[in-house]
C-alpha cells in the first residue's frame, strides 16, 4: 500500500518561507576553502600535540551505510591527521581478517601503554592498520573478553543516567560493552598522554573523540558522567525514532513537532535505545547532523538543533581524460545488454540501441526508499511512452536484497540459450570465413550456397526454435520466498507491468546485491550504476542518500527528492539542478498524486533526449563530483572538531588556520563548467547534430561550442 503523504502545512507563512528559514536554522561554517589546505599529515596536530578519535560500530565491519561514510573518509583524514588519528570499534573477526593488517604501536607511544593497561585487566584488544586508502590506526575491541563486567556497566548506566537496559537485547548490550571499554582506555589514554607530554616538555594532550550513532554513544555517555576531560563530537546520520516512525506508514513530517517521544519509544519497545542516543545528543560538546532535513529532525526528535552540518562525502577519483568515463559507460552498458539479451529472450522485439536503463537500488523499505511511488510512475511512463515513443524501451532494475529460495529457472535457461546461440554462430563464422578464403585461393568469387551450407542453417534453426517462449520474461530474476505478500511484487502485480511484447516499460526486480559472480549479471555493482543510464531515488526518509551521490560521481544523472540530504544539498547548491542531470521531486510541499505525476515527468523527459543530449547531460553530471568530494566536504568535520576541543580547552587556538585561503565554504561549481542553463536559450541540453550519436564523440571543447558557450 502506498505511503500517506500529505502536502506540508504551515500557520501564517507559506512553504517557501519555511523553507527558507528552516535553511537558516543551522550554522554554515566559515573555514578554508576546502580540506586539502590542511594536508601535512599531521604535522601541525603534532606540534601541537592534539589527538583525535574517531568511534564508530561500523570501523572495520561492513554491516551499513556509516562504513562508507568513515571508510571512504579515513584517506582525507590521515593526509590532514597522521599518526595523530586513531579509529576504534568492536572486534568483528570475520571482517576483520579482510580488513586489518595486525601490528603493535611504537614502544614510549601513549597509545600502547593505553591498550597495554586494558589488556592487564582482561580485555582482548587488536591493534593495526585499516586495509583502506590512507591505512588509518585503528584499535579493535573484544566485546566478549569484557562482558563477564556487563552487570556492573549497566548498574552504572541506572546509577548515573537513570538508563535501564534489557536483558534480551543483545544489540544494546554489546553497545554497552563497547562504550565502556573505549570510555576507559580514553581515561587511560589521556592519563598517559600527560605524563608523555610533562616528561618530553611538549604542551598538555588536546583529545577530540568524535562517535558515530547510538552504539558508540555510550562510550560518550560514560566518559561525560565520569567527566574526563576530552572534548567531544556526536554525529546522527538518522534518528532511531526517525527510522521506526517512516517504517510505520505514518504521515511523518508534517507531525515531527506533535509526536510524543517518549510514548512512541516506549510503543515500539526502543526507549532504552531511545534514551542512549538522546543522552549522547544532550552530553556532546558539539552535535552534528548529515543533511539539514536530519538536523530538523533531530531538533524535534532528539530536542536539540545540530551545531554543524557535516555533509557526507566520497573519495572522488578523476580521469585524466574527460570522456574515459564515457567509455566506462559504454563498456558496462555492453555487459548488462548482454544480460538483457538473456532474460528477454524469444521477446527481443525492441532495438537496445534506443532502451534506456532506469534502476533504484538500497535496503529492502519499500515505502522509505520510494519504490512505490517508482514503481506507479512507471506505469504512468509507459502508457506515455506507448503513445508518443513507441520505438522506446525503458527497463527498469529494482535491486532489493530480500529472502529467496533459488534463481529463477526461466531466467537461467535464457542465458542457456543465448550463449549457446552465440557459441553456434561463432562455429558458423570460422567455417564461413575458412570456405570463403579457400574458395577466393582458387581464384573465384564464392557464391552464397558455397558459403552458407545445409547443415550450417540446420543448427542456426535449431537455437532460434530453442529460444522460443510460450510464457511472458519473469519481472524477477530469483523465486521470491513469500512472493504473494512481496511489496514490490504486489505493486507490479497491481500496475499490470508483466513485461508484455506491447509494454514500453519492462521490469526487472533482482532480489540480490549484484556481485562479478553473479551468474546473471556477472558485474558488481558499481560497475552496474555505470552502465545505466539514470538512477531513480524517490525517497520519503533518507538522511543523506549515497545512492544518488555515487551515481554523480560517476557521470549518471539521478532522481532524488526534496526529503533526501543529498536532494536538499544539490537544490541549495546549485541554481538549476535538473539540467546537471539531478532531478529533485518534490515530496514535502505537496501531495503524493503530484509527486507521482512530477516522477513520472522527469522521467519522459529524459527519454525524450536524444544520445547526445544524454552524453551531454552525462559530462555535466560529472562535473558535480567536486561537490561530493571528502576534499570539499571533510572541511565540516574539521571544524566540529576545532568548536569541540575550543569548548573543552578555551585557551586553544587553531594554528592551522593561519594557513591556506580564508574564504566562506561556498560549494561553487568548478571553473571548468559551464554557466547554469537557467541562464541560457534553452532549459535542457543543445539539440543533436545529424550524424553525431556515437557514445564517444562529445568532448568538453564541442560541447561549449554546442551550447553557446566561450
Amino acid at each position: 500500500m502506498m505511503r500517506r503523504q500529505q502536502s506540508f502545512r504551515f500557520e501564517d507563512q507559506d512553504s517557501s518561507s519555511m523553507a527558507m528559514r528552516m535553511n537558516r536554522r543551522f550554522s554554515r561554517v566559515e573555514s578554508g576553502a576546502d580540506l586539502k589546505d590542511y594536508f601535512d599529515r599531521g604535522d601541525i596536530a603534532s606540534r601541537e600535540n592534539r589527538w583525535n578519535f574517531e568511534v564508530a560500530w561500523e570501523v572495520a565491519n561492513k554491516v551499513g551505510g556509516i562504513y562508507t561514510v568513515i571508510r571512504s573518509k579515513a584517506y582525507v583524514s590521515t593526509e590532514e591527521m597522521g599518526e595523530q588519528l586513531c579509529m576504534m570499534g568492536p572486534y568483528k573477526e570475520s571482517c576483520a581478517r579482510t580488513e586489518m593488517e595486525e601490528m603493535e604501536f611504537p614502544r614510549g607511544n601513549p597509545l600502547l601503554d593505553a591498550v597495554n593497561t586494558l589488556r592487564s585487566r582482561g580485555y582482548k584488544i587488536h591493534t593495526g592498520r585499516w586495509l583502506v586508502d590512507g591505512n588509518p590506526q585503528l584499535i579493535l575491541f573484544d566485546i566478549g573478553s569484557a562482558a563477564w563486567k556487563l552487570d556492573q556497566f549497566k548498574s552504572e548506566m541506572w546509577e548515573k543516567c537513570n538508563i535501564g537496559i534489557p536483558h534480551l537485547d543483545i544489540e544494546t548490550n554489546d553497545a554497552v560493552i563497547l562504550g565502556f571499554m573505549i570510555a576507559e582506555f580514553l581515561e587511560e589514554f589521556r592519563n598517559f598522554a600527560i605524563s608523555y607530554s610533562q616528561n618530553n616538555e611538549l604542551s598538555p594532550p588536546r583529545i577530540v573523540a568524535h562517535f558515530h550513532e547510538w552504539q558508540a554513544g555510550v562510550g560518550l555517555i560514560v566518559l561525560r558522567t565520569r567527566q574526563v576531560e576530552i572534548a567531544t563530537v556526536f554525529t546522527t546520520h538518522a534518528t532511531l525514532l526517525g527510522r521506526y516512525l517512516c517504517a510505520g506508514n505514518t504521515d511523518f513530517y508534517n507531525n515531527l513537532d506533535k509526536f510524543a517521544v517518549d510514548e512512541e519509544a516506549g510503543k515500539r519497545q526502543i526507549y532504552h535505545r531511545y534514551c542512549l542516543e538522546r543522552g549522547a545528543t544532550h552530553l556532546s560538546h558539539i552535535f552534528t547532523t548529515v543533511s539539514e532535513i536530519t538536523g530538523y529532525e533531530a531538533e524535534h526528535l532528539l530536542k536539540r538543533k545540530p551545531d554543524i552540518i557535516t555533509p557526507n562525502g566520497l573519495n572522488v577519483k578523476k580521469f585524466s581524460a574527460i570522456h574515459e568515463f564515457q567509455n566506462l559507460h559504454a563498456v558496462a552498458k555492453e555487459k548488462i545488454n548482454e544480460f538483457v539479451r538473456g532474460h528477454f529472450y524469444g521477446h527481443m522485439d525492441f532495438d537496445l540501441d534506443k532502451t534506456l536503463y532506469f534502476f533504484i537500488a538500497g535496503r529492502y523499505e519499500f515505502g522509505n526508499k520510494g519504490a512505490d511511488i517508482f514503481i506507479e510512475s512507471l506505469a504512468r511512463l509507459n502508457a506515455m511512452l506507448k503513445h508518443e515513443r513507441p520505438d522506446t524501451t525503458v527497463v527498469a532494475f529494482l535491486i532489493f536484497p530480500t529472502k529467496t529460495n533459488n534463481f529463477n529457472v526461466d531466467s537461467l535457461r535464457g542465458h542457456a540459450v543465448i550463449k549457446q546461440l552465440r557459441d553456434t554462430i561463432n562455429n558458423v563464422q570460422q567455417a564461413v570465413g575458412k570456405r570463403m578464403f579457400d574458395t577466393c585461393l582458387k581464384g573465384h568469387i564464392p557464391g552464397p550456397d558455397e558459403l552458407l551450407q545445409k547443415d550450417d542453417l540446420v543448427k542456426i534453426k535449431r537455437c532460434m526454435f530453442a529460444m522460443q517462449r510460450d510464457s511472458m520474461p519473469p519481472v524477477t530474476t530469483h523465486n521470491v520466498a513469500d512472493d504473494w505478500n512481496d511489496p514490490v511484487l504486489a505493486a507490479i502485480r497491481r500496475c499490470h507491468l508483466f513485461n508484455s511484447v506491447h509494454d514500453r516499460v519492462k521490469m526487472v526486480f533482482h532480489p540480490e546485491f549484484l556481485t562479478s559472480t553473479n551468474p546473471l549479471f556477472g558485474i558488481d555493482y558499481e560497475e552496474f550504476v555505470r552502465g545505466c543510464h539514470l538512477g531513480v531515488f524517490p525517497s520519503y526518509y533518507e538522511p543523506w542518500g549515497y545512492t544518488p551521490a555515487e551515481c554523480t560521481v560517476m557521470g549518471i544523472p539521478s532522481v532524488t527528492t526534496n526529503l533526501s540530504g543529498f536532494g536538499c544539498f544539490m537544490q541549495e547548491h546549485i541554481s538549476d539542478p535538473k539540467s546537471y542531470g539531478i532531478y529533485i521531486v518534490d515530496r514535502r510541499y505537496i501531495g503524493l498524486e503530484n509527486s507521482v505525476q512530477q516522477l513520472s515527468t522527469f522521467m519522459m523527459e529524459f527519454s525524450r533526449l536524444n544520445r547526445r543530449q544524454r552524453i551531454i547531460q552525462r559530462n555535466r553530471t560529472e562535473r558535480l563530483s567536486d561537490l561530493l568530494d571528502w576534499r570539499t566536504l571533510g572541511i565540516y568535520y574539521r571544524q566540529a572538531r576545532v568548536k569541540a576541543l575550543q569548548a573543552v580547552y578555551p585557551d586553544y587556538v587553531d594554528e592551522s588556520a593561519m594557513y591556506g585561503s580564508r574564504s566562506n565554504l561556498i560549494f561553487s561549481r568548478p571553473h571548468s563548467e559551464p554557466p547554469s542553463p537557467t541562464s541560457s536559450r534553452h532549459t535542457t541540453p543543445a539539440p543533436s547534430v545529424h550524424g553525431s550519436d556515437d557514445e564517444d564523440s562529445v568532448d568538453e571543447e564541442t560541447e561549449l561550442k554546442e551550447l553557446g558557450i566561450k
